[in-house]
């Protein structure tokens, strides 16, 4: 059985849990390989990707600040990852750098997972931020059928570039962070998903009332440090139902690990509880 080297590309990269979730697939699924963490700052990315591929990775994960700049280093990245336009994932094959996009496949897994009988068609979703990670719940809640989406974000002109790029544009509309619009939003949306790093454990606060928030809206917050966050706690005070994020952090990994390994994981309760869901 060959040997297969993986990693994570990214600055910082010591606080992850994706060695944890990696080696915990070799060793269950039997198989001889290594996840590590390579920490690469913007200015030695080129560089770092380089002494990857000579050092014999077969492929890696990349994350925070690298998903949008590896894409440049890639000599090929697939659509979607173009759509969301940024890459997290890279197989390295005959010394081509592969990128592709699997926070969409972990966003939409996670909440399949937790609320298995969640209609995506039945009304419009509210979705906070307009980074990286809002590129690709919005990509997925597209690619789901969701009729409308209605993107809040502090900094307008990033909400617009988002709308701009996304492929049925004409589906998404922007509201102003903590407007009139915005509140009534709330009370006709079917799921509202926080894709900002607010309410992160070291993080401002995400100041939002969920006054007002229909009855059936579905509450997620990609955020799962701490799991519980205040935006969850307040929908749950409420009644709604809730999803965390650590479950997108998890099902992201899987397809990347079944490029490196021909073996598509499974996310387990005992995985689940092991990385603190």
């Amino acid at each position: 059985m060959s040997f297969t080297k993986t990693g994570l590309v990214g600055h910082p990269v010591s606080h992850s849990k994706s060695p944890m979730i990696h080696g915990h697939w070799i060793k269950h699924y039997g198989l001889s390989g290594s996840y590590e963490l390579v920490d690469l700052s913007c200015e030695g990315l080129a560089d770092g990707i380089r002494t990857l591929k000579a050092s014999g990775f077969k492929g890696f994960n990349v994350t925070v600040p690298h998903k949008v700049d590896v894409m440049a280093l890639c000599d090929h990245v697939d659509d979607l990852a173009r759509i969301v336009g940024a890459v997290n994932t890279v197989t390295i094959k005959d010394g081509a750098l592969h990128g592709t996009n699997t926070d969409v496949f972990g966003f939409i897994e996670n909440l399949k997972s937790h609320a298995p009988d969640f209609d995506f068609k039945a009304g419009p979703a509210v979705v906070l931020g307009a980074g990286g990670a809002a590129r690709a719940v919005v990509q997925g809640l597209l690619q789901e059928g969701v009729p409308e989406i209605w993107l809040s974000n502090r900094t307008p002109e990033k909400a617009d570039a988002l709308i701009a790029s996304a492929s049925l544009k004409d589906r998404i509309k922007r509201l102003g962070w903590n407007s009139a619009e915005g509140i009534k939003a709330l009370s006709q949306a079917n799921l509202v998903v926080n894709t900002t790093s607010l309410g992160m454990t070291g993080k401002p606060a995400l100041t939002l009332s969920l006054e007002g928030l229909s009855p059936k809206a579905l509450v997620h917050d990609i955020v799962y440090a701490p799991l519980m966050t205040p935006l969850l706690l307040e929908a749950q005070a409420q009644g709604n139902r809730t999803v965390t994020g650590i479950g997108m952090l998890l099902h992201q990994a899987r397809p990347g690990f079944a490029l490196w390994h021909g073996v598509m994981p499974e996310v387990t309760d005992e995985l689940t509880k092991m990385v603190g869901g």
